[in-house]
């Protein structure tokens, strides 16, 4: 490595932040230095989670991401850190569980601060008979049972309960209320935002030493080698490895063509919450003939409303951003519309949003009948492939695809220290401090860190970047500075969430280009 590639990369040591300069500086280091002990291929949710448990164990790691961090299936989830009820509605006792675990650690260890206790209420209405009504409630206490197994605090998650009809009308004021007798209740975890996660994991990744490159693709990949490309300047260099792991999600087929995937989308809408009376649980409703299958009604920051989840099978190529059919919008409308007083319909929808799950293909049969479990896969060329899972199994299939690294390529590695690691901007960091008198949409999206972006370096750091959205000058600069973001796009679609209303993305996008130089 040469003195001045050295030094410059020297001087990120122990920092989380992720910028254009920290990415230029490991670039030039990686050139001079390009033997590694892991390369991670995929800047997803697994992916920057099989960083930050490699880096955690003290071994030299790089990831490499063709576009931007949480740009495929990671942005596009129903932003739940969910305990796997429907697992066990459909018998999968094992992916219920580890579901119920690892949405115990986000919510008490690694991210308490990005993840939510969200009320899920089932509206007792005429179309919900007495048999389907039994089922949702022992399902709801079964994964009652779970929280308790996995050891989260009812604290935390509050017990499953039955409320009256004036309750339920408080708690989502849009509901049907001829016939209804009262509702279900259970709670489950919510992130303020999937993306955001994808960065927090991302920066404590860099924090322990892991090397994170956006735009850079990966390609001639092998169990010890690849040949990168620097998208934004065409140089290129070829990287050694001890190991080499593919968390490409619905793209790792293209990393390693003897992956078979069978990917199925899951459409969601986005409405204004008004539309909704701005409710203050996640509506529910079964899906008509379905024992397993629901159709939420979701608040989310920045006023909106989150309807889904359709699960479809999604042959052929894979698309940089799918896009909902409208087979899907109506089937959304017309499910969640049994359960509300006042119908929706297509004018009420501001945005719509896709994304493709990375399923194993078994063979035939539903998608949403195929298994949810991930799988790490060892190719006869060597490259070691994590894939299937959920968002909030992340952490587990991050720790299984470096144990077996570990095992299978003789690295010199740590344990695992993922289950109780705080990521940037937790409780009980060092780097956290205290968030009284900020925004609380400022706190909940960024935690511990706030007081660090409402001190951006830019101009009337706490103005909304536009009327009606809560998203600040001083959260533009910081996704710039300390988020990796290169580009307005970045910033739009993946460190803000702004871009799921094209509309928003309009009115948001000149005070973005300032901050962000055009």
């Amino acid at each position: 490595m040469t003195s001045a590639a050295a030094a410059s990369a020297a001087g990120f040591a122990g920092t989380s932040a992720l910028n254009a300069r920290r990415r230029t500086a490991e670039l030039a280091a990686l050139g001079d230095t390009p033997d590694i002990d892991l390369l991670v291929v995929g800047g997803g949710i697994t992916g920057v989670g099989t960083a930050l448990d490699a880096a955690a164990r003290g071994l030299r790691t790089v990831l490499v991401e063709s576009r931007d961090l949480a740009f495929g299936t990671s942005r596009w989830s129903s932003k739940l850190v969910h305990g796997g009820l429907r697992y066990l509605a459909s018998g999968r006792i094992g992916v219920a569980r580890e579901s119920a675990v690892e949405r115990g650690i986000l919510m008490t260890r690694t991210a308490p601060h990005l993840v939510r206790a969200l009320p899920q209420l089932v509206p007792l209405l005429p179309s919900v008979g007495r048999g389907q009504a039994a089922l949702v409630r022992a399902g709801f206490l079964a994964g009652d049972a779970l929280r308790a197994v996995a050891g989260t605090p009812a604290a935390v998650l509050p017990r499953v309960r039955r409320i009256g009809a004036e309750e339920t009308v408080r708690l989502v004021p849009a509901v049907r209320t001829v016939g209804l007798s009262g509702a279900l209740v259970a709670h489950d975890g919510q992130l303020v935002d999937d993306a955001r996660l994808v960065v927090a994991v991302a920066r404590t990744a860099a924090h322990h030493g892991a090397t994170v490159l956006t735009r850079v693709r990966a390609d001639r990949v092998t169990g010890t080698s690849a040949r990168l490309t620097d998208t934004l300047t065409g140089e290129t260099l070829t990287v050694t490895a001890r190991a080499v792991v593919n968390a490409a999600g619905v793209w790792a087929g293209e990393v390693d063509d003897a992956v078979r995937l069978r990917p199925s989308r899951g459409t969601h809408l986005v409405l204004d919450a008004a539309a909704l009376g701005h409710p203050r649980a996640a509506l529910t409703v079964p899906v008509p003939g379905s024992t397993s299958r629901f159709v939420f009604a979701l608040p989310q920051q920045l006023g909106r409303v989150a309807v889904g989840l359709t699960d479809e099978d999604a042959p052929g190529p894979i698309p940089d951003e799918p896009q909902p059919t409208g087979t899907e919008i109506a089937f959304l409308l017309d499910t969640v519309n049994t359960a509300l007083q006042t119908a929706l319909t297509r004018e009420d929808v501001r945005g719509a949003f896709a994304g493709l799950r990375p399923l194993i293909d078994t063979g035939g049969g539903a998608t949403a009948d195929l298994s949810r479990k991930h799988a790490v896969l060892d190719s006869p060329n060597g490259v070691i492939t994590v894939v299937g899972g959920k968002l909030t199994t992340y952490r587990q299939m991050a720790e299984d695809a470096v144990d077996t690294a570990v095992r299978l390529r003789g690295l010199s590695a740590g344990p695992c220290l993922t289950r109780r690691l705080p990521l940037v901007g937790a409780p009980g960091r060092s780097d956290s401090r205290p968030t009284a008198g900020l925004p609380a949409s400022l706190v909940a999206r960024h935690g511990g860190l706030a007081a660090d972006v409402a001190a951006a370096a830019v101009p009337r750091p706490l103005e909304p970047v536009a009327e009606g959205l809560d998203v600040t000058r001083a959260e533009i600069a910081y996704a710039l500075t300390h988020e990796g973001a290169l580009d307005t796009e970045d910033v739009l679609h993946r460190r803000t969430r702004i871009g799921l209303v094209p509309a928003d993305a309009d009115r948001a996008r000149p005070a973005v280009e300032e901050i962000a130089g055009g």
